[in-house]
């Protein structure tokens, strides 16, 4: 089996729960995605042996594993933050999704005027701290980059790219199915 030289690379990346995007701003990691894709049964069969499954996303790669259960419930809580999070950005935007470029000032200037959207913000307070309004709209943007659903398009205008990689979070939500008797609970 031949592996690519960039296989250190691909593994530090995902590894730290990162994900290899087709629509990175960054050259590098476009060239990644691309020996990712090239190399992908592979590098598959490589990280399997290892403990790591490389998934394939729509234009993006992540690492998953089997996970004990308090691992999974911990996941789970994060899901529910998660939810939060998507909700608050396609509030701001219906069309927030991968390629979509924005600037925290867009939120900001959104937030003064729709008061669904100040209070979505309002909500995320518990996790985010206090701060104003600037202060945790930019630590949400940072959570979003820390993770590699966003980057920092142009410093200059604090322009930033929703990367493919936010289609995995979107997916997930879309993916959780409520029945009919948990809805009846939760009107009730």
């Amino acid at each position: 089996m031949k592996i690519p030289v960039q296989t250190a690379t691909v593994f530090e990346l995902l590894s730290k729960g990162q994900f290899i995007c087709s629509n990175s701003v960054e050259d590098d990691q476009r060239k990644l995605y691309n020996i990712v894709e090239e190399n992908f049964d592979e590098l598959y069969n490589y990280f399997l042996a290892i403990g790591f499954v490389l998934e394939r996303g729509d234009e993006y790669f992540y690492f998953s594993r089997q996970e004990a259960r308090a691992d999974l419930e911990r996941k789970i809580e994060q899901a529910y933050r998660w939810i939060d999070v998507i909700d608050f950005f396609k509030t701001f935007n219906s069309g927030f999704g991968p390629g979509y470029r924005f600037t925290p000032s867009d939120i900001l200037v959104q937030v003064k005027i729709d008061a669904n959207l100040k209070d979505k913000l309002e909500q995320l307070k518990k996790p985010l701290g206090e701060g104003n309004h600037r202060e945790r709209v930019q630590r949400l943007i940072d959570e979003l980059e820390k993770y590699g659903f966003v980057e920092m398009d142009n410093e200059i205008t604090q322009q930033y790219k929703v990367l493919s990689a936010f289609k995995y979070i979107e997916q997930l939500i879309v993916s959780i199915h409520i029945t009919e008797e948990v809805q009846h609970e939760v009107s009730t």
